[in-house]
């Protein structure tokens, strides 16, 4: 049997670490010994129990084509030629209307389509691409985070936001084609309606007349998941997209 004590540590790049699914994706990689490189677009904060935290993050705009190449040049040299077994695009905006309502494909202008897709969808595939020596070191895993919003017209979630997250269920297809040579998985997961602090008013009525579990889900069940698709247990899986909704699609 091999001694795991002796197998080198693994290391996960999560994008959108700093609330909900990605603070909880972060835990429970920590907890179970990886090393994480976290991106967001704030500075690490001071408050965070993680201590290897300020020396593994990233402050990275991913709206900014040029920002995020630059991200990328970065997280190359922390890594010091060595393996990534995990990426995790989880980062993503959904921007609302000046009354906090949903923004829908008529009022959306251009530049915050724009503005969406360069964060949702093309800083994903940026992400695989500009570290794919890295993830072909490990055979790694690339999970993309899709959405609910993506397969249906959801109350709350903007046009722009579910276009892009439609977008990204089909390039993780794309992707699980064009990777999988190189042994690299990719994924995804669309989470439903999770209990998060960017909830928006109104959601109960969803739990109640949409959701078969008649419960909102947690930011550690997605990130359990998370972890699944990042093991040796999924190992086998490769272009799929796990609903995690309470069966809110059925």
């Amino acid at each position: 049997m091999q001694n795991l004590s002796n197998a080198p540590r693994r290391t996960l790049l999560l994008t959108g670490a700093s609330r909900g699914i990605g603070h909880a994706t972060v835990i429970r990689f920590s907890s179970a010994g990886w090393r994480v490189l976290t991106c967001s677009r704030h500075p690490f904060p001071e408050e965070c129990p993680w201590g290897a935290g300020p020396e593994d993050h990233i402050q990275v705009d991913l709206a900014s084509h040029d920002d995020t190449r630059r991200a990328i040049a970065d997280i190359r040299e922390r890594l010091e030629g060595h393996a990534l077994h995990a990426l995790v695009n989880n980062a993503a905006i959904s921007p609302k209307a000046p009354d906090g309502g949903r923004l829908g494909s008529i009022e959306t202008d251009t530049d915050t389509w724009s503005h969406v897709f360069r964060v949702n969808f093309f800083a994903p595939i940026m992400m695989a691409r500009g570290l794919l020596d890295e993830l072909k070191a490990a055979k790694g895993s690339v999970v993309n985070v899709t959405s609910i919003a993506g397969s249906r017209v959801h109350p709350f979630a903007g046009a722009a936001y579910a276009t892009s997250k439609a977008a990204l269920a089909a390039l993780t297809r794309e992707m699980a084609s064009d990777f999988g040579r190189f042994g690299i998985r990719v994924n995804a997961i669309a989470p439903g309606e999770i209990d998060t602090s960017i909830l928006s008013p109104g959601t109960e009525k969803i739990v109640d007349s949409q959701i078969p579990l008649r419960r909102l889900g947690t930011p550690d069940e997605v990130a359990k998941i998370i972890y699944v698709l990042c093991s040796e247990t999924s190992s086998y899986v490769n272009g799929a997209e796990i609903h995690i909704n309470g069966g809110q699609h059925v």
